[in-house]
């Protein structure tokens, strides 16, 4: 993530430029997840593991070896959709505290309907961390989550720099009624050093609340089913229908208009700022999803890099690539940041 030497500054733009995050950068941040194939993460690797890429080119990375403690903020959906399942979001506070957290870790917690409610400031009190989670009731059909995910990036803005600022969203992957738009919550993420993790209820809420329908078996072969485009129906692409909505690139979300419409924002924060989905259909998964979040941040790497000259004269969006070199083993990073071309 990026390290702000000096604040965002505004310079005169050229035309074509105004929607351009301009950000002078001594050092680029990333956190990276490293696994094997049975997708245990892997510890013990030094920076000669490593290679990185910005847009392509190598740099010169180190790993931050500091223990840094973990400020988080918990944004959770609290209206009409998610009624059947919040006692059990409940219930994840003291999991939360203790797997997510950490020593010395601190924790504030939003709610959001169409209001922004935050229910308790940063805090290492149990007591204090468990109230904020009873405090969520459900409220209207409105979701502003990208107002809501704009809030808790606010709040950890407020944080010491040398805390890890984490925000775990407990949400649907919809927005329903925030003025502010997804790319204005990843340029605010980008600048504030933020890694964002979810837990899509989406699935879970639609299991809970779709009308029971009769055992009627479709007895159809898999070709007689009509698709767009001249497709054959299978078994395997009968699957595939079931997957998500396509998620426009990064790079798209930036170059275009302000008001650009992100389908799952969801699966572009968490990717873009190097954490991860976690979606689940029934509700003894939810403290699972915690659990694997918890052991991800605990066990993640932290490379540092000062880009070299030609890479910093570059402006908008730096595409980051990150290589491990032992064999049998991938890895996960942010996608990359935006930045203005600095010039000498």
């Amino acid at each position: 993530m990026l390290m702000a030497q000096n604040p965002p500054q505004n310079p005169p733009q050229e035309p074509g430029d105004q929607f351009k995050v301009s950000i002078t950068t001594t050092n680029v941040l990333v956190p990276v997840t490293v696994q094997d194939r049975n997708h245990n993460t892997i510890a013990g690797l030094t920076p000669y593991d490593f290679r990185l890429f910005d847009n392509g080119r190598p740099q010169k990375i180190s790993q931050d070896l500091a223990q840094h403690p973990i400020s988080l903020v918990v944004v959770i959906q609290a209206n009409n959709d998610v009624e059947q399942i919040l006692p059990q979001i409940v219930k994840q506070a003291s999991t939360i505290e203790s797997l997510v957290v950490g020593a010395d870790g601190e924790v504030a917690v939003i709610g959001f309907d169409h209001r922004i409610q935050t229910l308790t400031g940063f805090t290492s009190d149990d007591s204090q961390i468990d109230l904020a989670f009873k405090k969520l009731k459900p409220g209207s059909y409105s979701a502003a989550l990208n107002d809501a995910v704009l809030s808790g990036i606010t709040l950890l803005k407020s944080r010491p720099a040398e805390r890890r600022r984490v925000l775990l969203i407990i949400s649907q992957n919809r927005d329903k009624g925030s003025s502010a738009k997804a790319r204005e919550v990843l340029e605010e993420a980008e600048v504030a050093n933020v890694i964002m993790y979810s837990m899509n209820v989406s699935q879970l809420v639609e299991a809970l609340t779709a009308k029971a329908q009769p055992n009627r078996p479709d007895n159809r072969p898999p070709g007689a089913e009509h698709l767009d485009g001249g497709w054959i129906s299978n078994p395997t692409i009968q699957s595939q229908t079931n997957v998500g909505n396509w998620v426009p690139a990064f790079k798209d979300v930036f170059d275009a208009a302000k008001g650009v419409f992100v389908k799952d924002p969801l699966d572009v924060f968490t990717n873009y700022t190097g954490g991860r989905q976690c979606g689940f259909k029934t509700t003894k998964a939810i403290g699972s999803c915690v659990e694997q979040i918890g052991d991800e941040l605990h066990s993640q790497y932290l490379l540092s890099y000062a880009p070299a000259k030609e890479t910093q004269a570059e402006g908008g969006f730096h595409h980051i690539v990150v290589e491990v070199l032992k064999p049998g083993l991938a890895v996960r990073a942010r996608e990359g940041y935006w930045a203005a071309a600095k010039t000498q």
